[in-house]
């Protein structure tokens, strides 16, 4: 089992290194070193996004949440769905704007957008807030996957990290894309094959399902749980591409055409996606115990291992591993394009050139993922799987300076701002009240209406609040005479071709 996962591993670690290579361009500018130069075709673009979205969270939370949870795991089907149409409305039009102007992060289009360094200052910073805790996940899955295997895991950890940080300062985006293509050729296969020979060697899903109900009386989606799972749905739907790493994944893109046929092949994944979750019944089946340290995340693992012969189970550990490593790298570097480009340039250094742009984000991508391992060997595990959700809380107070602005500037910038300010404090605030978990490893509210108390995913509350303020302030602003600023961004061409001829 060991042996066939360092294999894989070291194969995939060598090809990292050697994707500077690959559609060479000039690694001191921002452009190449974080966005390829934006010259990644429909195929590639899809594997870097897959590998984006489908995270140690999906390979490793989801079977586990499942296992734990029955039924309302499978919020994950109809979130993905929903969610690859919104990426097919809204990311082409991004694409396209960004493109015209050169810019490389959200909050370089928020800044043009509505002329505030301010706004997009904290748009870069919640967008770094967010993804911290999103890259400690990785981590957190990797922690699980070879702790089963039964080695050092404080030293495995920093062995593979350490690869990871020196192999993207190297190649930057290029070295998660190669990963990345490899991590869903493996991840397909190992899937397939389990979602195959083991239910065989239960005795079929009928058995599973029987056994699974049996065994957690809350399998079944209780009414209680109805407002949940739709708040999880909407929630995580409108939050998922607001990430600052999915964004960087679109933005490397080489047409918007790329993007729409990306957006439409992606579904295949929410197939996978509904395979994996199935996995978390089937370890309810065959009786795997939740271990002391990880808790019902070791789900799928300890299926694997107790079901697999030891060198298939090695390549699935492999796979898992490398899935969880893709998205960090994606991650760092998204984090660091912000800083360098939002920040460091903006508030700390205007007259930098591009080489020094650049250097400075590839310094604080290592900065990135040593800060998000020392945060996960030190943080309580029973809080980490946890990590997503409040990432999600968090980005989706982006919603109206980012996405909404796609279509209009009407929004005042002062709104915005305070908007923001009060989604993340509000959503900080009630995640905190109830230490960060709910009964169901959830953030959530409770909310008394008409004698009724809804459970909503604290991301929809939070959310609403920003908008009302959003909303409700920017006329007051204009009555006051509060100047709104320019707004900078240039349209394309592109985009009005691209909305008459969605699939071209």
């Amino acid at each position: 089992m060991l042996s066939v996962f360092i294999l894989v591993f070291v194969g995939v670690t060598i090809l990292a290194f050697r994707a500077a290579r690959w559609r060479q361009g000039d690694l001191n500018r921002l452009q190449e070193w974080g966005l390829a130069g934006r010259r990644f075709g429909t195929l590639v673009t899809w594997c870097l996004l897959g590998g984006d979205i489908y995270t140690a969270y999906t390979l490793i939370a989801l079977p586990g949440f499942v296992f734990a949870f029955g039924a309302l795991g499978f919020y994950a089907i109809p979130y993905a769905t929903i969610a690859y149409t919104i990426f097919f409305l809204m990311m082409p039009k991004f694409w396209s704007i960004a493109r015209q102007n050169g810019y490389v992060t959200p909050a370089d289009f928020v800044r043009d957008r509505f002329d505030s360094p301010f706004l997009a200052l904290l748009v870069a910073l919640t967008g770094i807030l967010a993804t911290m805790p999103y890259i400690a996940l990785q981590m957190y899955g990797m922690e699980v996957v070879i702790a089963q295997m039964g080695v050092p895991i404080e030293a495995s950890l920093i062995i593979a990290f350490g690869s990871l940080a020196i192999y993207t300062y190297i190649g930057g985006i290029r070295a998660p894309a190669v990963v990345a293509i490899v991590k869903d050729v493996c991840i397909w296969l190992v899937v397939l094959v389990a979602i195959i020979y083991i239910p065989i060697k239960l005795g079929g899903f009928d058995v599973i399902f029987h056994k699974a109900h049996a065994y957690a009386l809350t399998t079944p989606l209780q009414p209680q749980d109805y407002s949940t799972y739709g708040s999880l749905i909407i929630g995580s739907a409108l939050s998922i591409f607001l990430y600052p790493h999915i964004l960087t994944g679109a933005l490397s893109a080489n047409s918007a055409r790329a993007l729409r046929r990306s957006s439409i092949l992606l579904l295949f994944y929410t197939f996978l996606l509904g395979l994996v979750a199935l996995l978390g019944f089937a370890a309810i089946a065959d009786g795997i115990q939740p271990t002391k340290d990880y808790l019902t995340n070791s789900a799928l693992p300890g299926l694997f291992a107790k079901e697999f012969p030891g060198w298939f189970a090695g390549f699935s550990f492999a796979a898992l591993a490398i899935g969880a490593l893709a998205p960090a790298a994606i991650m760092s570097i998204a984090a660091a394009n912000l800083f360098s480009r939002n920040i460091y340039r903006e508030f700390i250094h205007r007259s930098c050139s591009e080489r020094q742009e650049a250097t400075m984000a590839k310094l604080l991508s290592l900065v990135v993922k040593v800060g998000a391992l020392a945060f996960i060997l030190f943080f309580p595990h029973d809080l980490a799987i946890n990590l997503q959700h409040v990432g999600n809380i968090w980005i989706i107070q982006t919603l109206p300076p980012v996405f909404l602005a796609l279509y209009t500037n009407w929004f005042h910038r002062q709104a915005l701002i305070i908007g923001l300010l009060v989604g993340l404090l509000t959503s900080a605030w009630m995640v905190m009240t109830q230490n960060f978990l709910s009964p169901l490893w959830l953030p959530v509210v409770s909310i008394h209406f008409l004698a009724m108390q809804i459970s909503l995913y604290t991301a929809l509350p939070s959310l609403m609040i920003n908008l009302v303020l959003c909303v409700g302030l920017t006329p007051v602003f204009r009555l006051l005479g509060i100047p709104n600023g320019r707004d900078y961004t240039m349209l394309t061409e592109l985009q009005t071709h691209s909305a008459r001829h969605p699939f071209f």
